[in-house]
């Protein structure tokens, strides 16, 4: 087993910007979309989904604005993260639920026809069936997909890789090392992901921030081949399209972390720190999406917490990264977050968050797509990254009261907290700001502090693109495919999903 290593120091930062960035709060939202014909469009303010829609079950209608429902397969919920290939997608397992569901563990789903997806097989080695968190991951390169065993939070141990060229019938390649139980790897982990050339899986273990390189080299026979401790946290990332980089999430923000050495297979290999930039607008920093506009390097982070939303980062110099805009939606903004309370109270404990983001491709991107819990799948024209605008919704139909279905959706499983935990630094900030009225957060949801509704859908993954169509998953409602309105979005002839690793 390998011992931990400690990543070296990054250069020291410009001290003044960095305790403006750390402080600066976005309180503008992104234009919103000019829904067309055929749209059932939000009642209030972007992104929300109100207490008298929840209440009077219009919710339970879904809300949507120039993109509609092509196909899905519910079967007993989408799990937290899935992911996709060709015509096919994974969805997520989590446990208990992974345990409970008819066909236990990560099913396939084949999506030949868009409008009839149907399952095929499941897969149910250790690490599926524990449930897969924010490790499922597909590298299309190498036509490889990686799960591993989170029961909770953290796991250790189990990952499981598969030959996924017949998408619809994935190979177990790995039944010793990671699979057998007997023979578990030295990796704690809540999130991975590849690096590009599909010969690393990055695991990475939350808290106390332990960050393990996985040699896929041989992917029948995987090995860990460097460990460090990074910090306090160690969350989603995002990795350089030559493989050197890395963007790891931190509580709030990021660190780049040099793993050329690891990637060139190294002996002994360091990853010292390059830069790092925190903020406090948003909490839980989930992942990055490395792009470029005219050859200069840009992430569009996602935070999970906190209403920070998604965050253009200028990485022009990568020992200073810069916060160049923001995306959030009007209830994420400071002056809405008592609306933001009064509408989400009883829906669990996440609210309006973004979480999951993916581009259309590598190079000046035009759209981008993010799951954002509770506000559905949001589509943003990213084509010129400082006027940023919204350009189609999809939030799909509350399955309220459906919970003991939904074996499989965390949202389900997570309803016995009725309050919107991560929405609190937000809360703390507007009431400090003197921009949080009691009275516009007192609705009749006030006194659902047990319990939760399904009042709405938790939409964590990221959507992925297939032309104009967009494959999702999301915890309640489980994998869809909806179809972006053609005025609003003409897909480049080199579109690929970015999600970053």
């Amino acid at each position: 087993m390998l011992l931990p290593s400690s990543v070296s120091a990054a250069p020291q930062p410009d001290l003044q910007n960095n305790v403006r960035e750390f402080l600066d709060v976005g309180r503008s939202s992104v234009p919103r979309a000019d829904c067309g014909p055929g749209s059932a469009p939000e009642s209030g303010l972007q992104g929300d989904v109100p207490a008298a829609d929840r209440d009077s079950g219009r919710s339970t209608q879904g809300y949507r604005c120039n993109m509609s429902f092509v196909g899905g397969f519910p079967g007993r919920g989408g799990g937290i993260t899935s992911t996709s290939f060709e015509h096919c997608a994974y969805l997520g397992s989590v446990l208990p639920g992974s345990l409970m569901n008819e066909q236990r563990g990560v099913q396939v789903i084949d999506v030949s026809d868009p409008a009839n997806p149907r399952p095929t097989v499941t897969l149910a080695e250790p690490a599926m069936l524990a449930g897969t968190w924010e490790s499922l991951k597909v590298n299309p390169r190498r036509k490889l997909l990686v799960g591993t065993g989170v029961p909770t939070l953290v796991g250790a141990g189990y990952l499981s890789v598969y030959d996924i060229s017949d998408c619809a019938y994935p190979r177990l390649l790995n039944p010793g090392p990671g699979t057998n139980l007997l023979m578990p790897l030295p990796i704690t982990t809540h999130e991975g992901g590849f690096s590009p050339d599909g010969n690393t899986y990055w695991a990475s273990g939350l808290v106390p921030g332990f960050l393990s390189a996985v040699d896929l080299t041989d992917p029948t026979n995987p090995r860990v081949i460097w460990q460090g401790m990074t910090g306090i946290e160690a969350h989603g990332f995002g990795i350089s399209p030559d493989g050197n980089r890395m963007y790891l999430s931190a509580l709030g923000g990021f660190t780049v972390l040099d793993i050329s050495a690891v990637q060139r297979r190294d002996p002994n290999p360091l990853v010292p720190q390059m830069g790092r930039v925190f903020w406090t607008d948003g909490w839980a920093t989930q992942h990055s999406v490395p792009v470029t506009y005219a050859g200069k390097p840009y992430l569009y982070t996602v935070d999970e917490g906190g209403s920070g939303g998604v965050k253009l980062i200028d990485l022009s110099d990568e020992t200073a990264p810069r916060v160049a805009n923001k995306i959030k939606l009007e209830i994420n903004l400071p002056q809405h977050i008592d609306s933001n309370v009064g509408s989400s109270m009883g829906g669990a404990a996440f609210a309006y968050e973004s979480h999951y983001c993916a581009a259309d491709r590598e190079y000046n991107p035009t759209a981008l797509a993010c799951g954002w819990i509770s506000s559905g799948i949001r589509v943003f024209d990213i084509r010129d990254p400082y006027a940023i605008r919204e350009i189609a919704y999809y939030n799909p139909p509350a399955r309220t009261g459906q919970n003991p279905n939904l074996w499989n959706s965390p949202h389900a499983l997570a309803s016995n907290i009725g309050i919107p935990l991560m929405s609190t630094p937000s809360v703390l900030r507007s009431v400090l700001e003197g921009q949080f009225d009691p009275l516009d957060a007192t609705t009749s949801r006030t006194g659902n502090l047990v319990g939760g509704d399904l009042s709405t859908d938790w939409c964590f993954s990221p959507p992925e693109w297939r032309g104009s169509q967009l494959y999702v998953s999301c915890s309640d409602n489980g994998f869809m495919v909806l179809q972006l309105d053609n005025n609003v979005y003409s897909p480049p002839s080199d579109q690929r999903s970015v999600v970053g690793s």
